[in-house]
Order: structure tokens, then C-alpha cells, then sequence
């Protein structure tokens, strides 16, 4: 099939265009052409590259019918955050393509009231990101259900691999937190410690996407849970962090008010963001439609990622991590 998949060259682009070439697709990358997958593939040298800034064309409304002049079986949409962006794509792949998939958020869920959270869950989303995740997913699935296009939603968890920092065991991206469970330093801590977060490596990710191409039948009208199998608890996070630096754990609990005070507003607005929401999201939806089978973990996932921004002088760190922290 001809596949055109949005923000091509972005974390999950990264892994899932090579997949599709493998499979035998003809692919076409989009993105504004100022950036480059975060891992190298040769797959890479029999992609189509179409440079594009989706925010320009969305304002100006001409995105839509860019995409679809391309003629693509399939459209992949990795960088669609409002639903006006979304109805304008759909109204101009209406009868042109088969098969839109959409990069939803495992945050157009709210906060974790039963765990596993399904696709079903219905807790409230908030804050922006959340809401217009979840009126996406929304409006897609209406669509599909009214006989219109057909769609799939993929909803990740926290996005993790190599080439960009990852949700630390705080919920934020603070880079001092590696550096102080390098050292051996006491951290702060706010809430109880027992709040979730649950990654996914970005591969993982894009095999949700490349297994819901195959599978189209079975992914029609239909959103995809894509997380590791398991999720950590912040303090079992922290524990683990720590033995990467071969350190010892410390810890200071404190509260929220507390916690605000010695980080920056927008750190601790992430921290409790994430630890607020405390979700772990169950695969059994996309195991059993999809034949999904996750490849990391949620520590390998990060693991690999803070190896790799250290190895490329991005995180300094006092101590070296114990082993090479490669997954693959």
C-alpha cells in the first residue's frame, strides 16, 4: 500500500516507517524538514520525503487537500493536537483514503479510579492536552461509526527511547534528578510514592500502529491502548534508577507545596500532571485484536534513553551507568 504517515521523522515515525517499508509499503514521510529520525535504518533511503508545516497549511486550510493530492491507501497522523486539525483531515481523506490512524494519548483518560485503565474507561480527561486528546478520539470513532472514514486511534503512554529525555521517576523532565541518583543524593519526593506511571519505548508504539495497517478490519472505529506491560510506581522507579549508577536510594518525602518550592513552575506542574493522573493502561486490546506483542519493558525503555543522552554528552552525570543500558 501507499502510506503517508505525518510527522514521519518524530519518536514513533522514527521506528514505525521503517517497519512499513519492511512490510513492503511504499512510504511517504511529512514533516517540516528541519529534523532527523533519532535512529538511522536503510529502510530510510526507499522513503519518499514531502516537506510540510502543518501548522502554517492548517491555518491557512490547505492541509487537508495537501494530504490527499498525495493518494495515499493509508494516512498515518502522529501531530494532530486539536480537533479542528483533525475534522479538517478527515474531510479532506473522506472518499480519497482508506484508512486514517490517529496518535491519540493514553491522557484522554483523567485520573485512575480502576487499574488496568481499557479503552472504555470513562474518568473525566483534563487539562488541555487530556481534553482535545479525548475529543479527538471521539469525533474519529463517530466518524467511522457513521459509515464515514475509517479510523483507528493509537494511544500511547509516556513515549521513551533513544534521542530525547524521558519522563523521569518525578513525572517531569528534570535532568537534575538523574544527576542527584547518580550521586548518591537525597530526593525529594512529593505525594506517597506509590503514584504510577506508565512508558512505552517508542517501537512499541510503532508496532501498534504498523500490526493496526494490517489489521485493518479489525482496527476500524476502534482506540489502542499502546504502553510496556507493566508501569512503575515512583518509588519503585527511583529504586531502580538508582541501582543503574550502582547508588543507593535516598529519599526525603514533602509535600506539594513543599516541592514546588525547590523546583521550577514548570516541573512541578508536570510532576503533578503525571502523578496526579496515576495511570496504568491494560494491552489486552491490542494483544488480542492485533497480535501485539510488546518488546520493552518500561525501565529498558527509559534505560535506553538516559544511556543514550549520556553517551552523546546531552546528560552529565558524576557516575557511569552499570552496563550499556541497550535494549536491542
Amino acid at each position: 500500500m501507499r502510506i503517508a504517515v505525518i510527522g514521519g521523522s518524530g519518536h514513533i515515525g522514527t521506528y514505525l516507517v521503517p517497519r512499513l517499508v519492511r512490510a513492503g509499503h511504499e512510504v511517504l514521510a511529512l514533516s517540516r524538514g528541519t529534523s532527523h529520525p533519532y535512529s538511522p535504518d536503510d529502510a530510510w533511503s526507499s522513503v519518499t520525503r514531502v516537506t510540510v508545516d502543518r501548522t502554517a497549511e492548517d491555518a491557512a486550510g490547505t492541509f487537508g487537500a495537501r494530504v490527499a493530492a498525495l493518494d495515499a491507501d493509508v494516512v498515518v497522523d502522529l501531530i494532530c493536537f486539536t480537533p479542528e486539525s483533525a475534522v479538517a483531515l478527515v474531510d479532506a481523506l473522506r472518499g480519497h483514503t482508506g484508512h486514517l490512524l490517529h496518535c491519540g494519548s493514553i491522557w484522554r483518560y483523567g485520573v485512575s479510579h480502576k487499574l488496568p485503565m481499557h479503552e472504555d474507561d470513562t474518568s473525566p480527561p483534563f487539562g488541555e492536552y487530556g481534553v482535545q486528546k479525548a475529543a479527538i478520539a471521539e469525533l474519529l470513532a463517530a466518524e467511522t461509526r457513521g459509515g464515514g472514514l475509517v479510523t483507528t486511534v493509537v494511544q500511547p503512554g509516556h513515549i521513551s527511547g533513544p534521542g530525547w529525555m524521558p519522563i523521569g521517576p518525578l513525572g517531569n523532565l528534570d535532568p537534575g534528578v538523574w544527576q542527584a541518583l547518580c550521586a548518591g543524593e537525597e530526593i525529594a519526593v512529593p505525594g506517597a510514592g506509590s503514584e504510577l506511571l506508565h512508558h512505552v519505548h517508542a517501537d512499541d508504539v510503532a508496532q501498534v500502529f504498523a500490526l493496526a495497517v494490517e489489521h485493518r478490519d479489525a482496527a476500524a472505529g476502534q482506540a489502542f491502548n499502546a504502553v510496556a506491560p507493566s508501569a512503575l510506581t515512583v518509588r519503585g522507579f527511583l529504586e531502580i534508577a538508582a541501582g543503574w549508577f550502582d547508588q543507593p536510594l535516598r529519599t526525603r518525602s514533602v509535600s506539594w507545596d513543599e516541592f514546588r518550592a525547590g523546583t521550577t513552575a514548570e516541573f512541578a506542574d508536570a510532576s503533578w500532571e503525571h502523578l496526579h493522573r496515576s495511570q496504568f493502561a491494560s494491552l489486552d486490546k491490542a494483544r488480542t485484536l492485533l497480535g501485539h506483542v510488546p518488546i520493552a519493558e518500561p525501565e529498558e525503555a527509559v534505560r535506553e534513553g538516559i544511556a543514550w543522552l549520556i553517551e552523546h554528552g546531552e546528560l552529565e552525570v558524576r557516575n557511569p551507568l552499570v552496563g550499556s543500558g541497550r535494549r536491542l
